[in-house]
């Protein structure tokens, strides 16, 4: 017991000779919150607790002298919209020429787009129906891609947040053909597509 008082005497003593020394202390590292040595390191007492001044809170404390280190949160997780424009907004039959009305959907993305500044990336994909070679097709859809992504530049949208693509005829979202066979003219419209995939930090594409 005798001991122990002798030791809490020495703290107790030691934090008093600190705090009256607290005006050549008032600059330091940690905001004067500690008692601190010449050297800058905390002093602490011979139970090896930080010594604190009358300037400490709880809310200043330090992992070092017992207090919980910040957590940074974790970032948020990105927002990933598709927008998927069609035969009647795009492209006609074995061609790359954007429709009047594809055009105008196009200028409301693209005033979406530049509304925000946290947008990554922009995915452009093209797609066609299932008429013709898979080959022919991919290069048909690749040019429906680049098509896009030519008008999309014309509108002041970066280029290097675009990246084209195409799928030709392997991603259909309609019948190409009936189920007795015949052409299905119909389904093969749905197919000829381009589908644009917006990656931001926030929602971008308006209703």
């Amino acid at each position: 017991m005798k001991v122990n008082l002798q030791k809490l005497s020495l703290g107790l003593a030691a934090s008093m000779v600190l705090f009256a020394a607290l005006p050549a202390q008032a600059a330091n590292k940690y905001g004067c919150i500690y008692a601190v040595d010449p050297y800058d390191k905390i002093v602490k007492d011979p139970y090896g607790n930080c010594i604190r001044t009358p300037f400490w809170t709880a809310a200043k404390n330090i992992p070092e002298c017992g207090g919980v280190a910040a957590v940074e949160p974790p970032p948020a997780a990105p927002v990933v919209e598709t927008l998927s424009l069609g035969a009647d907004a795009y492209f006609d039959f074995d061609r790359a020429e954007i429709k009047p009305a594809g055009r105008a959907k196009l200028d409301k993305l693209a005033a979406d787009l530049r509304r925000v500044s946290s947008v990554s990336s922009i995915l452009i994909v093209g797609h066609t129906d299932g008429k013709g070679t898979e080959a022919y097709n991919y290069r048909l859809g690749q040019r429906r891609a680049d098509s896009v992504a030519q008008y999309m530049i014309s509108r002041g949208i970066p280029a290097s947040l675009i990246t084209t693509q195409s799928r030709g005829k392997l991603d259909p979202v309609a019948p190409n053909t009936l189920p007795n066979g015949k052409d299905n003219p119909a389904g093969r419209a749905l197919n000829r597509r381009v589908v644009i995939t917006v990656t931001a930090r926030e929602k971008v594409i308006s209703q």
